[in-house]
């Protein structure tokens, strides 16, 4: 059985990990159950999101989805988030991202580690856009010594290399013509690095 969890609306991105994850679902019959977690919520299901239900449920149709999982709120947090016992994974969770956004790996930990104990995934798939995210979630269950595997899936990205994203739907039309310099930018520096550059005082161009 593969089974879908999402929050916002789905795009290829996340239609890619479902269609990973059935990959490996024929791989093993002792597999029973998949678990592709297409987006978070990190402490509350948030309106921020944009939402396309039945979009998305027809998406999912046509990839033979045999479950979709819609948890309320309540059923998340029943006592509520004052009450809520929380999962935090030290070091990974302060550093980059999580330097300037307190408390929000936390959040992504305590949310997967809830999700992955009412489901009992054999496995689940993150996209390797949210890396940090990733690297959280897998130490996360190796220190808590969950029987599970965690699959990263490369990011799927725009035809001009932007990657996909629910709230790219947000950006206005100046700032989607910028944002895909950022992916350019480290493109290159990447290319640059590899051929042996290590003097960044003068950024390479994102051109």
């Amino acid at each position: 059985m593969l089974l879908c969890l999402r929050l916002g609306n789905l795009h290829d991105g996340h239609l890619k990990l479902v269609k990973e994850a059935k990959k490996h679902a024929s791989k093993s019959r002792r597999i029973q159950f998949l678990l592709t977690l297409c987006n978070l919520a990190l402490m509350k299901i948030s309106d921020a999101y944009p939402r396309t239900m039945d979009q998305d449920k027809a998406s999912l149709a046509e990839l033979e989805v045999d479950v979709l999982f819609m948890p309320t709120v309540n059923d998340i947090y029943s006592r509520g988030l004052e009450q809520q016992t929380f999962v935090e994974v030290p070091g990974l969770s302060y550093m980059i991202c999580g330097a300037s956004r307190p408390g929000h790996f936390r959040g992504v930990a305590t949310i997967v580690c809830k999700l992955f104990n009412m489901v009992q995934p054999n496995m689940a798939f993150f996209g390797e856009k949210d890396f940090q995210q990733l690297q959280v979630i897998k130490a996360m269950v190796t220190d808590l010594s969950m029987n599970l595997t965690i699959h990263g899936v490369t990011t799927e990205r725009e035809y001009d290399g932007l990657a996909m994203s629910s709230r790219n739907n947000y950006l206005n039309q100046e700032q989607r013509e910028i944002a895909p310099g950022l992916y350019k930018l480290i493109s290159n520096m990447a290319a640059e690095i590899k051929g042996g550059r290590r003097d960044f005082s003068i950024m390479p161009s994102g051109k």
